[in-house]
């Protein structure tokens, strides 16, 4: 019995309205049953009050009609599986009050009501992974008011662009940017990643994370459904709608299934002249097992999915995930970090033999590098972070070339090689080196040079190695790098395939060409330029973390954290789920046939149409119960490999 006509709406009003309906129906079944119950005992004590047995069952009768013919309405107004389970209990009903069996009449609807309660109370598990995503979301958040006052307000009065309050042991109230703290979150919740993550000003965090120990002022980027928690919660709900092919071969036959099933009852009923089996017939053909063969695994993969990082946006590309066959994959961003780090120093050959002077030199250049927005001198300030800094005076930056400054009355010199020969000093050439080179000189010495690059992920070679073991074996690698820059990390994660120097309509060529030739491409990137190329994929995959809006929005699957290990976790779930889909569908189809095989032969007994409400809901927990294993699907990830790179 369907608790609303089955159109979108929005996910939360969906949800207070099919909770409502059950509970009405659930009301009038109980209120049915119960006139039922004194009708029975009536009889028993008293024969000769038969009639009030009849008078009550009738009226039960009459109670239980009103969902039946407010659904029967609805499957009219919007046909669809759920509508011709209704039809068909109908006209069950209606043959029943035709031959004057009221109880039939009264019973059937009855167990059939409950049935879908069993339903229900068997979806609790993904409604209480929804449910508990809401409260992530619910709470207080602590507002920075007009005159700098904060105060305490609903979650879900933000608004885009308030500044927030976070203290330790909160959880962080929406999706924002740290404006100035410093802190460990614990975002295991939406990302999967057991482990805190550090955020400091001006990165990202999710709201829903939990900060463990230092004070964070944010401000509020995205709110509501476009927030990540809003996101999943929606996508969930999403997935009801999903439907696999044997469902939707159903749906497309549906007015001749429903003919073909009359059909059955009416022969049933002239060749063994039995009502009970032509009724049994109506009710065990009812689809609803088919019905939720698909959206039970659908909303189970997804909640399994978001439980390890990953924002699914469609139940449709879970099917798509399982028949990929080729991988297109983004460099800077995403089989990289995405930033520059320290990877190398080459010292001076009379500085190699003094134990202290490369950490002497290290000390320098970052306490130098520290009084500049270049990225060399970020990264190099972020490597040496943990090392003394010597206090520098006069301090002087040449916009593209270097810094200088005075340490113990000595210039120290940090910059290209072009520096060095505008200051007078002596300098081998730089290293033969595919990243920015910077070098340090100590008063009129050159001491050393810093070899910078943007290192692969630690996971990328073994992430990319478990994809092709999983079929992905034919790989590319598009970046808009220089070529000498796009080998090496092709060479070090072991992708033979590689396009440097694209353009973004040059990646959208790439992946129509890995669809023409028959490959259905898993595309992976970041950035602005890979949006083309993530839409025109058979699956768009966006590395959420650090990936832009653009990226992230043209995707279909964004991951949450930036572990590339995910994909993997990505295709075993969505064939996990195909697997499950195709199991429903094979349960809930031999369940059926043997149902009406059963009750067209008349070995139901002589209650064949109350037997075939019961047996039919069988075949729908059965249905529910493999679907649950999935809410089960956990893949810890483990601690990072080392890196390939050494981060000095």
């Amino acid at each position: 019995m369907s608790a609303r006509p089955r159109v979108d709406s929005p996910a939360v009003q969906g949800e207070r309205d099919d909770h409502g309906g059950v509970a009405l129906q659930l009301t009038l079944a109980m209120t049915a049953a119960s006139l039922l119950l004194v009708g029975t005992i009536c009889s028993a004590i008293r024969p000769e009050a038969r009639d009030v047995g009849k008078v009550l069952a009738g009226l039960a009768s009459l109670i239980v009609a009103v969902p039946v013919a407010l659904s029967v309405w609805d499957s009219l107004r919007y046909p669809g599986l759920h509508g011709m389970t209704d039809r068909l209990i109908g006209l069950a009903m209606l043959a029943a009050w035709a031959t004057g069996d009221m109880v039939t009449a009264a019973l059937l609807p009855t167990v059939m009501i409950f049935g879908h309660v069993l339903e229900e109370r068997s979806l609790q598990s993904s409604q209480r992974a929804i449910r508990g995503l809401r409260k992530l979301s619910a709470g207080v958040a602590h507002r920075r008011g007009a005159a700098g006052e904060f105060e305490d307000i609903d979650n879900h009065r933000l608004q885009v662009g308030d500044i927030v309050e976070v203290r330790a042991g909160e959880r962080i109230p929406a999706d924002g940017l740290v404006v100035s703290g410093a802190s460990n979150i614990d975002s295991s919740l939406l990302t999967g990643e057991s482990i805190w993550t550090h955020v400091e000003a001006g990165q990202s965090v999710l709201g829903g994370a939990i900060n463990m120990d230092g004070l964070l002022t944010v401000k509020v980027t995205r709110i509501g459904d476009e927030a990540t928690l809003g996101q999943i919660i929606r996508l969930m709900h999403t997935a009801e709608q999903a439907k696999p092919p044997i469902t939707r071969l159903i749906e497309r036959y549906a007015g001749i299934y429903m003919l073909m099933i009359v059909l059955i009852a009416a022969l049933t009923w002239f060749a063994s002249g039995s009502v009970p089996a032509m009724l049994a017939v109506l009710v065990a053909s009812c689809p609803c097992a088919l019905v939720i063969a698909a959206p039970a695994p659908a909303i189970a993969a997804v909640a399994a999915a978001a439980r390890h990082g990953i924002l699914i946006r469609g139940a449709a590309f879970l099917e798509e995930l399982g028949d990929l066959t080729a991988l297109v994959i983004d460099k800077t961003g995403t089989l990289t970090l995405g930033q520059l780090a320290l990877v190398g120093i080459d010292l001076a050959a009379d500085q190699a033999a003094d134990p202290g002077a490369r950490e002497r030199a290290l000390a320098l250049a970052g306490a130098l590098a520290a009084h500049s927005n270049h990225p060399v001198s970020r990264a190099l300030a972020q490597t040496t972070q943990v090392l003394p800094r010597p206090t520098l005076q006069q301090i002087n930056e040449q916009q593209g070339l270097g810094l200088t400054a005075l340490s113990e009355s000595e210039r120290v010199v940090l910059g290209q090689h072009a520096l060095f020969v505008q200051m007078g000093i002596v300098a081998p050439p730089p290293p033969d080196h595919d990243g920015p080179v910077a070098g340090i000189a100590i008063g009129e010495r050159w001491v050393a040079w810093f070899r910078f690059a943007d290192p692969c992920r630690p996971e990328a070679a073994a992430a990319l190695s478990e994809l092709a073991e999983l079929g992905l074996a034919r790989q590319t690698l598009l970046t808009g790098d220089h070529a000498r820059v796009a080998q090496r990390v092709a060479q070090q994660v072991g992708i033979r395939h590689v396009r440097a120097q694209v353009l973004p309509q040059d990646k959208l060529a790439a992946v129509v060409e890995e669809r023409q030739a028959g490959h259905a491409a898993l595309v992976v990137g970041d950035g602005i330029n890979d949006a083309l190329a993530l839409r025109a994929g058979a699956v768009g995959i966006a590395m959420g973390e650090q990936g832009t809006d653009i990226a992230i929005a043209a995707a279909d699957i964004v991951l949450l954290g930036n572990d590339l290990r995910r994909l993997g976790t990505c295709i075993r779930l969505s064939r996990r789920c195909q697997r499950t889909i195709q199991i429903n569908g094979a349960i809930a189809l031999i369940w059926t046939v043997m149902l009406v095989g059963a009750a067209a032969a008349g070995w139901l007994g002589p209650e064949g149409a109350i037997a075939a409400a019961l047996l039919h809901n069988v075949g729908t927990l059965l249905v529910m119960a493999n679907s649950a294993r999935l809410l089960r699907f956990h893949e810890p990830l483990g601690a990072l490999p080392e890196a390939g790179e050494a981060l000095l």
